[in-house]
């Protein structure tokens, strides 16, 4: 593994241990050459996936993609980030369960979705603003409604309860 301080393209390993469930192996290494330390994350990839957008590009599955998104809809809400890594982990199983290496990013999208609303209703609402593409306030409301998470929640297209 190359050194992120220096290039040295030599750096040992020192500690190595399971992650995320024993999903993934971390390990701590260091540069002989700058003294630098760092820490890498190996896990298992079972197919190279590659997601057809919308437009018809098709672009490779990018994880830290994936884990910024979620960060973005579950900023400043109460999910530790351990939950959010195995959000990631289990959305990522799912991706590569389906057994295809080519994946519409409406299905990446609706996984999100599924994995949010079960965890925090606001970040799942926030996401469906983006990914839905939300245009005025009523169409949260008409979201909201549909999606039968209006109960408790606001009343009607002005937002009051």
């Amino acid at each position: 593994m190359k050194c992120p301080f220096c290039g040295n393209p030599d750096t040992q390993v020192k500690d190595s241990r399971p992650s995320d469930d024993g999903a993934a192996i971390r390990r701590r290494r260091s540069c002989p050459q700058c003294s630098g330390r760092f820490t890498t994350f190996e896990r298992v990839q079972l197919r190279e996936l590659v997601i057809l957008k919308r437009n018809g590009r098709r672009t490779p599955f990018d994880r830290d993609k994936l884990e910024r998104s979620l960060g973005i809809a579950l900023r400043k809400r109460p999910v530790q980030p351990e939950q959010i890594e195995q959000l990631v982990s289990r959305i990522v199983r799912q991706l590569e369960s389906l057994g295809e290496t080519e994946i519409p990013s409406s299905t990446v999208g609706d996984f999100i979705m599924k994995a949010l609303k079960s965890v925090d209703e606001v970040a799942y609402v926030r996401y469906a603003s983006v990914y839905k593409d939300f245009r005025h306030t009523g169409d949260f409301a008409r979201f909201l409604g549909a999606e039968g998470l209006n109960e408790g929640g606001l009343d009607d297209e002005s937002g009051r309860r």
